[in-house]
Order: C-alpha cells, then structure tokens, then sequence
C-alpha cells in the first residue's frame, strides 16, 4: 500500500487516466474527486462490499468457472 500526503487542491495521477484531486478537507472527513475513464468502476468501500459478490456472480459462468468479463478492482 502506497501513502501519500496530499495539501488541498492536489492531486494523484494513477496510470495516466485517473486522477484523484483532494477538494476538502475538515472535521475528520476528507473530500475527494475522482476523474477516470468510464471503464473504471469506483465504489465506497461500504458499497462494495454488498455489490461486488452480486456483480462477481453475474460475471462468473458456473459451468467453467471461467469470468465472462473482466473485474476491475475499485
């Protein structure tokens, strides 16, 4: 795991597409923008965690185990 610190108004560049820009900051909360391609699936933690085993069984082919489409990671 990579951490940084970041002031407000600064911003991460990942792999050349996504960039994360820090747009608030105050009362133990941070704020966050993210502009990525539209293949990127971005979900909060607490989201993906009750989407991602649904979104997983309907990529999945029971028959041969094999993903019918590929995840990206959140």
């Amino acid at each position: 795991m990579l951490v940084l610190t970041r002031k407000l108004g600064e911003e991460i560049l990942i792999d050349g597409n996504i960039t994360i820009r820090v747009v608030d900051c105050g009362r133990n909360r941070v704020r966050l923008a993210i502009d990525a391609p539209p293949s990127v699936r971005i979900l909060r933690e607490e989201l993906a965690k009750r989407v991602e085993p649904a979104f997983i069984a309907e990529q999945v082919d029971l028959s041969t185990t094999e993903f019918i489409a590929p995840l990206t990671p959140c």
